[in-house]
């Protein structure tokens, strides 16, 4: 059976099966599946490429790298900025083809839609501003100057649960700095990446500027991407084991690196927090895309003077919440990206029932359709060291823990060996500050549950990884500072 995406789309040559290397879309005899998950049905046969189709790739992003690092930041800047126009102008045809390879509701895939694309337009004017400086020397004939140069060829690996965006950001950024680009998708949702490169095409980006390869040998790019002598920087985004196998890749030919890894995000919510607004921002942290973000609230830490009325709150909002098929406009919450999630899910909430925790509520909806769906589901009674609290989720379960005082909550918040995004609500300008400084994290939302945007630093510390995307620091992960020093001058 499968789902007949194509009907969907107004314009239907957004839909691609095929890699995209230097400006040409390679055709390949091998193919393989991607599901929808709200059905469990195939949307399309993708070409299944591989090594051969990588080295296409690098060989076509080196000799493009001559020009593209040479055209003038402005140029390249139009470019990016009619790439972001159409991106906006399709937002409606990328969100159906993001809602049914990765499953996330259609309002949450036109919201993705647009935070990617807001990156394309925000690096477009940013790489105008890469800076320079002159530097004071030491005596009256001599000069030292830096200059900022684009680093080469860069890869990049992207995750399943933000197919769209992930892969946005990271090229933004680099085709701004003056870098050409292979993007290797999740195999899980190939067909964003694909749609993101019909419209660079169009915004007449030139051959070899920007790459998507896709295939499901997984291993063999990855080493292709990170090891082959002509990359000069990797950036990945997924779990902190491939990461650490990548980076150790890398150091083989001393690659620099970019890693957005693994998070175990907490939640803190002191006594004189305004509830309302931390129920608010803990629904906003913890059931976008159903959980399965890696800066999602993954334990949710209750002062326990108002552990009762945030529970009772937090529950009424859960219980507001639609599970189903991400096509219907009424669904909050749609499908993990398949089986296999549920089962990784399902298997945490029972180990720690056994250890303790309590369900406090779990929605029992009706689905039709087969899809890989896992209900909302609330626990209290945990306990920082079970393993639901150790572990990334990844799935709509909300972990509450209680505590009795600052210095403790802390403690646990920082009782990990992650560290991308922490959440805490108070009204107190001084624990706001304390708080905030303690926290051991790259990304602090402070009565806040929504953190990224293209302005702001993105990344973390620990074992969730190094470098930073969005913002000015951003660019600078794909550029090199060369220092100039003349002599003679006096």
């Amino acid at each position: 059976m499968t789902t007949n995406l194509l009907s969907l789309l107004q314009d239907k040559a957004l839909l691609k099966t095929q890699s995209y290397i230097n400006g040409q879309w390679h055709k390949n005899d091998d193919s393989f599946q991607v599901m929808n998950p709200a059905t469990n049905t195939v949307i399309a046969q993708v070409n299944d490429d591989s090594v051969a189709a990588v080295l296409l790739a690098i060989d076509g992003a080196k000799n493009a790298f001559k020009a593209w690092s040479k055209k003038p930041a402005n140029e390249r800047a139009q470019l990016l900025q009619q790439w972001f126009t159409l991106i906006e102008q399709h937002q409606e045809d990328l969100a159906y083809i993001l809602t049914v390879e990765q499953g996330k509701p259609l309002a949450e895939a036109r919201g993705e839609i647009a935070y990617g694309a807001s990156y394309i337009q925000w690096f477009a004017e940013e790489g105008k501003r890469a800076y320079g400086d002159i530097i004071p020397a030491s005596s009256s004939d001599k000069r030292i100057a830096v200059i900022k140069e684009p680093i080469g060829v860069v890869s990049a690996i992207t995750p399943w649960n933000f197919p769209h965006a992930m892969l946005a950001r990271k090229a933004a950024a680099a085709l701004a700095a003056g870098c050409t680009f292979i993007g290797r998708p999740s195999e899980l949702t190939p067909l964003s990446a694909l749609a993101l490169a019909v419209l660079s095409q169009r915004a007449g980006i030139p051959a070899g500027v920007f790459n998507v390869v896709v295939g499901t040998n997984a291993q063999q790019m990855g080493e292709l991407l990170s090891e082959h002598k002509d990359i000069a920087k990797l950036s990945f985004t997924g779990s902190t084991r491939v990461g650490k196998l990548l980076a150790a890749q890398c150091a083989s030919s001393v690659k620099k690196v970019s890693l957005e890894l693994g998070g175990n995000a907490p939640f803190i919510v002191f006594d004189d927090a305004d509830i309302d607004a931390a129920v608010k921002g803990a629904m906003a942290a913890k059931f976008r895309n159903a959980g399965q973000t890696c800066v999602c609230a993954n334990r949710i830490f209750l002062q326990a003077t108002i552990a009762d009325e945030f529970t009772e709150k937090f529950t009424t909002a859960v219980k507001a919440l639609a599970v189903g098929n991400g096509l219907e406009e009424k669904s909050a919450i749609g499908p993990l990206i398949n089986e296999k999630a549920v089962i990784k899910v399902k298997e945490l909430v029972d180990k720690s029932i056994t250890l303790g925790a309590k369900i406090v509520y779990q929605q029992s909806s009706e689905k039709s359709g087969g899809g890989s769906f896992f209900d909302p589901l609330i626990l209290s009674d945990v306990h920082n060291h079970m393993d639901i609290a150790q572990e990334e989720i990844f799935g709509p379960v909300a972990s509450l823990i209680t505590f009795n005082n600052e210095t403790e909550v802390i403690a646990m918040a920082n009782d990990t060996p992650y560290g991308l995004a922490a959440y805490f609500y108070s009204q107190n300008i001084n624990r706001i500050w304390r708080v905030a400084e303690q926290l051991h994290f790259g990304m602090v939302g402070i009565n806040e549950g929504a953190i990224s945007n293209a302005a702001a630093p993105f990344g973390g510390v620990k074992e969730s990884g190094y470098g930073r995307e969005g913002s000015k620091y951003g660019l600078a992960e794909y550029m090199t500072v060369k220092s100039l020093s003349f002599g003679g001058l006096g």
